[in-house]
């Protein structure tokens, strides 16, 4: 996820293709008997770059030090693009959480980091936007490797975005304030915005940089300490970032990294009794459990940003060159692997035809290959579980009598790379539409009119987003009105300013992140009630 305008993200694709593979599986499948058309690739596995950066930091930041695990475990991460490993990192679990946390208290309750002015921790936060910014072309390139995206997406639009939301918390941070409140009688009446305390987070693999931005920055912006889990798959990027925070002057304990896995590490934080706010992002499954931890335990308040399937509506009015590029971009960037992706594609049936065809053929133009190199669109995804489950749904899909237009298959023989694939046909009740693929699966559907596409579009557990395809400003209003999602983006998708809250309704979660509103989750308000003699007035 990234700030940007469409146009720097929409990557022309290369001419170069690969080969074509043949599908075992009974079903509808779009041309010449079963055989699936051919892709742009950019690399074969033997051709793939050398990072251009080193590995430095594999251990817990724990008060300020890069520390063991305290069992001395380690476990490893690895290259998408070839399955390797290419790191082992400390492994933590409930006593490496416990140290976390106690240092983080400590640096709360005894620290000077709650109690300097607020403009110091705004000066603080801006020194790290500057570091970063110094070494971004490691930092991406990092973020590349271990999570497997487009370089290009992470220096150009995701780095960028990083250091923007940090100079925007720092902002922040000096314009935090309470109310003075009228009250009835002879009473002054103030209300206080303190820091919450120690903050728990949890963040996911597909956007581990953006992430990390989205919780930290308003979590320190607004005085509070931090324990934060990385994902197992993605722990690299956030240690290094780290390590650039206390070269700004971040206090030791205020900021504590530990990685590992979710039952251990993250049950761990989430039911602990000396955290006070948690926040999480990833499957709606596993923020449930995340939600009864923290309420077993001692009722922290939880903020979730959660799954989706987001509906992408192209109406009848609609260019439908510029539809099919935007439906595209909105469901294929970062590999799929995107909570808000517009994995539902609904199009008007006067122009359904039309579009398919288009669809199809700027899926097959889709530029697939090391993520590194220059051009690639699309990388691999992010480990083997998240392949073979994309593969399960598109076999799902074909099973379930969905046509399927063009992919299907794993692309060559290394890594987790997984061709473009787009399906028609496709009806409500099949799984392919209902349940988040986090992967390249384009689903097309056909709908009437206006009234029914709300009606199906509304017909899910999710609502996390939605985009809106139009030329018309009535259709646009009455759609973004009626849709039940945190986020709708009319002839737009993806954009992800700062100051724009994101969040949603039903099962994608609750709360919002970023703008005004990530800072609620981290402040307490605080009524002071205090007696008036002969005021001269109320």
């Amino acid at each position: 996820m990234a700030s940007r305008r469409l146009s720097s993200l929409l990557s022309r694709s290369l001419s170069a293709s690969g080969s074509a593979s043949l599908l075992s599986f009974p079903g509808r499948t779009s041309g010449c008997g079963r055989r699936i058309s051919r892709f742009s690739t950019a690399a074969e596995p033997e051709d793939l770059i050398t990072p251009p950066v080193q590995i430095n930091y594999t251990q817990h930041l724990i008060n300020g030090q890069f520390v063991d695990a305290a069992s001395g475990k380690k476990f490893p991460t690895h290259d998408p693009r070839t399955g390797e490993v290419i790191a082992h990192v400390a492994e933590g679990d409930a006593e490496d959480i416990n140290r976390a946390v106690a240092a983080a208290r400590k640096a709360f309750d005894e620290g000077p980091w709650p109690r300097m002015t607020a403009y110091e921790r705004s000066r603080i936060l801006m020194r790290f936007a500057d570091l970063v910014e110094k070494h971004s072309d490691e930092i991406a390139a990092l973020e590349t490797w271990n999570n497997g995206k487009p370089y290009e997406q992470a220096a150009k639009s995701e780095l960028p975005l990083f250091v923007r939301l940090f100079y925007y918390y720092a902002g922040w941070a000096d314009k935090i304030h309470g109310l003075t409140v009228p009250a009835d009688g002879d009473y002054h009446v103030q209300t206080l915005h303190e820091p919450i305390g120690v903050a728990g987070q949890i963040i996911p693999w597909n956007f581990p940089l953006v992430m990390f931005a989205w919780k930290v920055g308003p979590a320190l912006a607004c005085g509070n300490t931090i324990v934060l889990k990385t994902a197992e798959q993605t722990p690299l990027t956030a240690l290094y970032v780290a390590k650039l925070f206390h070269e700004a002057g971040l206090p030791p304990g205020v900021l504590n990294i530990v990685s590992g896995y979710g039952p251990t590490a993250g049950a761990a934080l989430a039911s602990h009794m000396d955290v006070d706010k948690l926040a999480f992002t990833g499957s709606t499954a596993t923020g449930k459990i995340v939600l009864e931890l923290s309420a077993k335990s001692n009722l922290k308040p939880v903020t979730l940003e959660l799954g989706g399937k987001s509906p992408f509506i192209v109406c009848k009015d609609a260019d439908v060159d510029k539809a099919v590029e935007l439906a595209h971009f909105a469901l294929f960037f970062n590999q799929g692997q995107c909570c808000c992706a517009g994995s539902r594609t609904f199009v008007h049936e006067s122009i359904y035809d039309e579009f398919l065809e288009k669809a199809k053929a700027r899926a097959l133009r889709r530029v697939v290959g090391d993520p590194f190199k220059k051009g690639v669109e699309q990388g691999p995804q992010i480990d083997p579980e998240q392949f073979e489950k994309i593969l399960r749904y598109i076999r799902s899909g074909i099973q379930s009598n969905a046509t399927l237009e063009c992919g299907g298959d794993r692309l060559g023989s290394k890594g987790y790379f997984i061709q473009p694939t787009v399906f028609s046909n496709v009806q409500d009740d099949m799984l392919i539409a209902q349940d988040e693929i986090f992967g390249p699966v384009q689903s097309i559907l056909k709908f009437k009119d206006t009234d029914e596409v709300i009606r199906r579009a509304n017909s899910t557990r999710y609502g996390l987003a939605a985009g809106v395809f139009t030329r018309s400003l009535d259709t646009a209003n009455t759609l973004s009105r009626a849709l039940r999602a945190g986020t709708v983006w009319v002839n737009c998708f993806d954009v992800f300013d700062a100051a724009i809250p994101f969040g949603g309704y039903k099962m994608s979660g609750i709360g919002r992140e970023k703008g005004i509103y990530s800072l609620h989750n981290y402040l307490q308000v605080k009524a002071v009630v205090t007696p008036l003699k002969k005021a001269a007035w109320l």
